[in-house]
């Protein structure tokens, strides 16, 4: 007689065993009709699961998060049942569920052609309006095998024979399709409402270079049409706010073969970068930070000492002098120590606060690369805290102060927090992780932060806050990051003194606000279009004469702005007004000043915003006050005049 009980607290008891869907209609039908799926004793299974002891049962509806995963879990199989009826030799591989979608694998002889997915996507909703059962069955590992072998499913066979001998595997059942899976699966085809089959690209088999390539087909799926509709908007957006598209246009920055994941920065762009990093560095100085660097190749032994290697080491790039071997730094923090460590240091020093524009290298997998925001060469603005327990409280306030004071600045508003914990693979005793993760806890509770838990998604050597932001169109950037690090001061031999003369190992705060500059300026890029605040824009203001006859008078113009500190340029081309200001206005500049007869005789501008928003003519002086107040504000309040 199993006894089960309910998110609300209740039990129910059943005199036999009984279904997920069985408990779902008998809390009610409603409920039976909206399950996708459910989680017992903490793990997700099908509504047709059966229930033969006491268990701890929550339904999945599409209302959760795990209700979508379910769902786009299902969709994924409901492509490859398409493929094979459409492509009977195609063959599947893999279909995993990734962030906003999923994805399958196939061999087939040829691409699939965009007239293709066209044809595979209305096949899937011929099979979503079926309605057809899905259903789990269980076969040996080895009867598997020769299942899929005799298919014609050679991939399948292949992953399968990967498995230990003697398991039992779940297959799913749907019409005339078959799939290995673990699942769980929605009931039917006909709960899968909400799809789209998004592009093609290759992929090469189990991620090897050397075996051969696959057609992998990427599709979204949603709980509803609104949903999906709402997506494929934020795609359309996405695009249009392409860094890299827009990078190109501006003329900020390019890439090429011979450097790949590393940045060419032009003017335009390395303005950008330059007055991202005044202004960190003038936060840094308001806070009392020392501004160090360190080098660039350090010996190999000090990541093994740090733990870097065990950890990293597959992604640091390595060199070899003199027969001894070296790493390009990935981070900072080793070297940071090192500076720490000379001279001797008393608890009257901390806390000792080091920041650096650290230049680091990762040898990202060459696929992962892309534009900004994903790189090989980046500069973090990281910074290395030195203090006591007693400290952190202080010192993680004054932190979280700061990245919420930057992000405003840049105009982000909604910030997520999330606390990660330790992960399985680490350094340090359980003590000290304890210590540090009941510490961050504290601060959070402290500032009184709305967060989430993250767990198991620690650094290696300590817990942390990490700080995302969403962007204009909804989209989430994990960014910032305060890290609490109990152990690598000691493994690196850090001490002070403290005030009863004994040496003892401080704490360490690892920290970043904007994480790598190139990243953090890619999704800048994509969250304004292009279209930055006066205050970070590589070109203010554009002085544009109306006539050969004005070419002096805006030659001086936009002298006088340059002198007072601005950005400005001129153009005195002998165009028409109209096209310049096209031209201009693409190119994303906050202000046009136009210079006529007019405003020549009345020494007066004609104001022009990259909106096309005519503020009319002023003197140079009041546009001067309205160029300072709105950089004093970075764009946040309502200019006046």
């Amino acid at each position: 007689m199993p006894k089960i009980s309910l998110p609300d607290g209740s039990t129910r008891s059943y005199p036999a065993p009984v279904s997920v869907h069985e408990v779902a209609h008998d809390i009610g039908p409603g409920l039976a009709r909206a399950a996708l799926a459910a989680e017992v004793d903490g793990h997700l299974v099908d509504t047709s699961h059966v229930l033969r002891d006491d268990a701890r049962l929550r339904i999945i509806t599409e209302r959760d998060p795990e209700g979508l995963e379910v769902i786009r879990h299902s969709s994924a199989h409901l492509l490859a049942q398409a493929v094979k009826q459409l492509f009977p030799a195609a063959q599947v591989t893999i279909g995993p569920v990734i962030e906003d979608g999923f994805f399958y694998d196939f061999a087939i002889e040829r691409p699939f052609t965009p007239e293709d997915l066209d044809r595979i996507e209305a096949r899937m909703t011929e099979l979503a309006r079926q309605d057809l059962k899905i259903s789990r069955s269980v076969l040996p590992r080895d009867e598997a095998v020769n299942f899929f072998r005799a298919a014609g499913e050679e991939y399948k066979a292949q992953i399968i024979e990967s498995i230990p001998a003697g398991e039992d595997l779940s297959l799913y059942n749907q019409g005339d399709f078959t799939d290995l899976c673990r699942g769980p699966h929605v009931p039917s085809t006909g709960r899968i409402k909400a799809f789209k089959l998004t592009k093609v690209a290759g992929a090469y088999w189990r991620g090897d270079s050397s075996r051969e390539m696959l057609q992998r087909i990427y599709g979204t799926a949603w709980t509803d049409k609104k949903a999906l509709k709402e997506y494929l908007h934020r795609l359309e957006e996405a695009e249009k706010r392409d860094h890299r598209k827009i990078g190109k246009r501006l003329d900020l920055f390019h890439f090429q073969p011979e450097a790949p994941g590393m940045v060419f920065w032009h003017d335009h762009g390395w303005r950008i970068y330059k007055e991202i990093e005044n202004y960190i560095r003038s936060q840094l100085c308001a806070r009392n930070y020392q501004e160090v660097k360190t080098p660039q190749i350090i010996d190999r032994v000090l990541w093994e000492k740090s733990g870097h290697i065990s950890k990293f080491g597959d992604e640091m790039f390595m060199t070899r002098s003199e027969e001894r071997d070296f790493a390009i730094k990935p981070m900072n923090c080793p070297a940071h120590i090192q500076i720490f460590n000379q001279g001797l240091k008393s608890y009257r020093d901390l806390p000792l606060r080091m920041s650096e524009f650290g230049s680091c290298h990762r040898n990202e997998h060459s696929g992962a690369l892309h534009g900004l925001l994903r790189v090989r060469g980046f500069t973090q603005d990281d910074a290395h805290i030195f203090c006591t327990e007693d400290q952190i409280q202080g010192e993680v306030a004054g932190l979280i102060g700061l990245v919420y004071e930057v992000y405003r600045d840049f105009g982000f508003d909604d910030v997520q927090v999330r606390l990660a914990t330790r992960p399985a693979k680490r350094v340090g005793a359980d003590e000290l992780w304890d210590r540090a993760e009941g510490a961050l806890r504290q601060a959070l509770d402290d500032n009184k932060l709305e967060w989430t838990l993250n767990p198991g998604d620690g650094a290696f050597y300590g817990p942390k806050i990490d700080f995302s932001l969403r962007d204009s169109i909804g989209r989430v950037w994990q960014l910032g990051t305060i890290q609490l690090d109990f152990s690598m001061p000691g493994r690196l031999d850090a001490t002070y003194v403290a005030a009863d003369g004994s040496r003892q190992t401080p704490v360490m705060i690892h920290r970043a606000v904007l994480g790598s500059l190139e990243r953090f300026i890619g999704v800048l890029i994509e969250h304004h279009a292009g279209a930055l605040p006066l205050w970070l824009a590589p070109v203010q203001v554009v002085v544009l004469s109306l006539t050969e006859k004005q070419a002096r008078e805006a030659g001086t113009v936009a002298e006088t702005l340059k002198n007072q500190g601005f950005r400005a340029e001129s153009d005195l081309r002998n165009e028409t007004i109209g096209l310049k200001i096209r031209e201009h206005a693409i190119q994303r500049v906050p202000y046009l000043l136009v210079i006529g007869a007019r405003e020549a005789e009345n020494s007066t501008v004609a104001v022009r915003t990259r909106d096309g928003v005519d503020l009319g003519a002023m003197s140079l002086d009041r546009f001067l006050e309205r160029l300072n107040r709105e950089i004093a504000c970075r764009g946040r309040g309502i200019l006046e005049g």
